[in-house]
């Protein structure tokens, strides 16, 4: 499974994609297993051993945090996982907006609710998401706080979203891509229709 950064061309598209085992330049990282659970601080080394007994990637998928956050995980199939579902996404699809939601690390569940029904407005009116988690000074040194908020709103709109890029650092804050199901938007389409026949 492991891909090996001999043989890649250098180029715009490739600078945007994670550093995948051989690439990851960091000594340690903070772990995230192929389930999701936290691991903790391992070496680089160490991290490679894990993903390599279960035959999956050591994927770097937040270069900026200290240390560095890998993720054990099949890198292929995700990204032809990904592909196919961003097409789908895309298909059939208009003029497409795209509105931005912040968060911040310890988001209170009052507040992450009311931002989560605002995302599903945005969804509902056909629009893509930019999810950004805010950092502020020591929030920096932890970073899979950030990351467990867009996991869980990934989760909580899993039947009406897709996630078109992976949470992703950049500076202080850590940035997630979501796009709405097509499918989700025609069955909300119909259920509307049906509701305005039962008014009339």
């Amino acid at each position: 499974m492991r891909t090996s950064a001999r043989g890649r061309k250098v180029s715009a598209i490739a600078a945007q994609e994670p550093r995948l085992n051989d690439e990851i330049t960091a000594r340690e990282c903070r772990l995230i297993g192929f389930d999701g659970a936290q691991l903790g601080i391992y070496t680089v080394a160490q991290a490679q051993r894990v993903a390599d007994d279960q035959n999956l990637d050591l994927v770097e998928i937040a270069p900026n945090a200290e240390p560095p956050v890998c993720r054990i995980m099949d890198y292929g199939k995700f990204k032809y996982d990904q592909a196919i579902k961003a097409k789908q996404a895309r298909k059939n699809q208009s003029k497409i907006e795209t509105k931005e939601m912040k968060f911040r690390p310890k988001i209170d569940v009052g507040d992450y609710t009311t931002k989560k029904k605002h995302v599903l407005r945005f969804l509902d009116a056909g629009n893509k998401v930019k999810i950004t988690i805010m950092f502020r000074g020591r929030e920096m040194a932890h970073p899979e706080q950030g990351l467990s908020i867009l996991e869980r709103l990934a989760d909580d709109l899993k039947d009406v979203a897709v996630v078109e890029n992976q949470p992703k650092m950049e500076g202080r804050n850590m940035h997630m891509l979501i796009a709405p199901l097509p499918g989700a938007a025609k069955k909300k389409k119909e259920t509307n229709k049906k509701a305005e026949g039962k008014d009339e």
